[in-house]
């Protein structure tokens, strides 16, 4: 949409960026069942190679995609076997914590949700700020690492086995993302299903299943973390652009996914 300034003299058009939307369905619904499926054998498989498994959910579409096929699923060996967990950082948008009400209300169960220390969190805002992170890379750095990098150490203590709804089509950081891999820092193994899943698959899925989503991804956000990390992005743009977008790209991670 363009609009004029006010200035009678010179005409200046001014283009509004149009934002980043979810794609258009263009996959038919043959190819999201066998995607669908495809989905549920590789869950059933790394359930069945270990003993505690955890879905590691940042409510992201992607994330809801590996949720409703756990939650929905009848084998006994997802359903039951892999636990979905969320990291409440104390600074998520108010429209992520409105999904985990929906996800309640959708498939009649509540996610275990993991939350910083307190006295870390004070520490941190006693010495740098509340917005801190926005100084430097080491201060944004520990900032994560007290409100997520902990949390999930705790969420996984007893884990032999994690999943996350990455793929290698999000960033420059995951173009070499494989199924699974070996989290040595964490001593177990890591999977990422969805690792070979484009955009258009991921919300084809969503919409076929009519799969709760965080509302903030009709509003110009492919990626959505803490409130005052994350912003909307252009449409073309990479879509972990809105991440701490004041740093360099390769910077982006916020230090759960170390090998990526």
């Amino acid at each position: 949409m363009a609009y004029l300034t006010a200035d009678t003299t010179t005409a200046t058009v001014f283009e509004r960026p149009v934002l980043w939307s979810p794609p258009k369905r263009v996959a038919s619904l043959v190819c999201i069942e066998e995607k669908s499926q495809q989905l549920s054998e590789r869950l059933l498989q790394i359930a069945r190679q270990h003993q505690h498994v955890r879905l590691a959910s940042s409510l992201s579409a992607e994330d809801m995609v590996i949720s409703d096929v756990i939650l929905r699923n009848a084998h006994p060996d997802i359903a039951g076997s892999i636990d979905i967990f969320t990291l409440e950082t104390g600074r998520l948008p108010a429209e992520t914590l409105a999904l985990l009400n929906d996800i309640q209300t959708h498939y009649g169960t509540q996610l275990a949700i993991y939350t910083p220390a307190d006295e870390a969190v004070q520490a941190y805002i006693d010495r740098y700020g509340l917005n801190g992170f926005y100084e430097s890379l080491a201060a944004r750095k520990q900032c994560c690492d007290i409100r997520k990098v902990v949390p999930l150490a705790a969420a996984l203590a007893d884990a032999d086995a994690w999943i996350t709804g990455q793929r290698r089509e999000q960033s420059v950081t995951r173009g070499e993302l494989a199924l699974a891999e070996d989290d040595t820092a964490r001593g177990i193994r890591k999977y990422n299903p969805l690792f070979d899943w484009s955009e258009q698959d991921v919300w084809a899925y969503v919409e076929q299943f009519s799969v709760p989503v965080n509302a903030l991804h009709y509003q110009g956000y492919p990626s959505i973390g803490c409130e005052p990390c994350t912003k909307a992005v252009r449409t073309g743009e990479d879509p972990r652009a809105g991440r701490w977008w004041w740093e360099n790209q390769d910077s982006r991670e916020c230090g759960l996914h170390v090998h990526n």
